[in-house]
């Protein structure tokens, strides 16, 4: 065992399953010596609803899955130039309500069914593959922890949008209001009027900054939820192996009860049969005393009387 198989078996099991089966793979990495690759699989994190969803989607829609990557790719590639983008945009729509289509029938089929924000999250992580490298190859592999999402604006490191371009290459910004710069105040000589394109620069930023940071939470809350969640079927275990137990001993005493009411009946049996054995005994003792007072009174049994034939 390795630690990508190991990770592989473990992202593709139910939610619910997952705790269990890491437990299972770290004994096994120990029981082989390999104490690293058990600590390694300790520390994968259990999947939400969702992203168990969306690795669903990588073992069992892997063609339309890959499908959806490479437009995404395609799309990212298209930044620059803008050409194509607009019929690139529709393939991704249909593509990606396909999948969502599939992730639930696949969650459903495997016991999960899946709720509507579920759904959305679904959404969200494959809208956020086709906009980010990184989250392609971790939706390809089938291992994500939590959903992902986009933030709505071009990443960083994608190269400007065709009208982003175009206002770049205004030779002249747009005049801001007069109503800037406070009456009586005379705007520094030399200094133009700041570009456009900086100020979408910071809101760029500013968005990124923000959804960074909500993205940080959501983490924290899904690991919490997460944790939670182990606790709770952790808790379930042990209804269940107390409700099992409780079973085990209820047989016990039933077996215990029938094993008593079987040996009170051969009780019964014996006392019947001790009570018939003294009244044979006492008919016998009876018998004999009188055998024995019959033998009195008659010493000689079958011998004439001494008084027979006189006179």
């Amino acid at each position: 065992m390795d630690f990508s198989s190991a990770a592989d078996e473990l992202y593709g099991v139910p939610p619910a399953d997952f705790v269990e089966t890491r437990k299972r793979l770290v004994q096994e990495a120990k029981g082989a010596g390999d104490a690293a690759l058990a600590k390694r699989i300790g520390a994968l994190r259990r999947p939400t609803l969702s992203a168990w969803a969306v690795n669903l989607l990588a073992r069992s829609a892997a063609d339309e899955l890959t499908g959806l990557l490479d437009v995404g790719e395609e799309m990212r590639a298209a930044w620059g130039s803008g050409r194509g983008l607009g019929d690139l945009e529709q393939r991704r729509a249909r593509l990606v309500g396909s999948l969502v289509r599939t992730a639930g029938e696949l969650a459903a089929d495997a016991g999960g069914a899946l709720r509507e924000q579920a759904v959305r999250e679904v959404e969200d992580t494959l809208q956020a593959a086709t906009v980010d490298a990184g989250v392609a190859e971790e939706v390809r592999e089938g291992r994500l922890p939590q959903p992902r999402s986009h933030s709505g604006f071009v990443p960083a490191g994608f190269p400007m949008a065709p009208e982003d371009r175009d206002e770049r290459a205004k030779p002249e910004p747009r005049e801001k209001p007069a109503k800037r710069e406070p009456a009586g105040e005379k705007r520094p000589s030399g200094k133009k009027a700041e570009p456009a394109r900086s100020n979408v620069t910071r809101t760029s930023a500013a968005r990124a900054r923000r959804a960074e940071t909500l993205r940080k939470r959501a983490e924290e809350a899904e690991d919490k939820l997460a944790e939670r969640e182990e606790r709770a079927d952790a808790a379930q275990r042990e209804v269940q192996e107390a409700s099992t137990k409780v079973g085990r001993l209820r047989h016990e005493l039933e077996r215990a009860i029938a094993e008593r009411d079987a040996a009170s009946r051969r009780a019964d049996r014996a006392e019947q049969n001790r009570a018939r054995a003294e009244e044979v005994a006492r008919e016998a003792r009876k018998a004999a005393t009188e055998a024995r007072r019959a033998a009195a009174r008659d010493p000689h049994p079958g011998r004439p009387s001494s008084t027979a034939g006189r006179g």
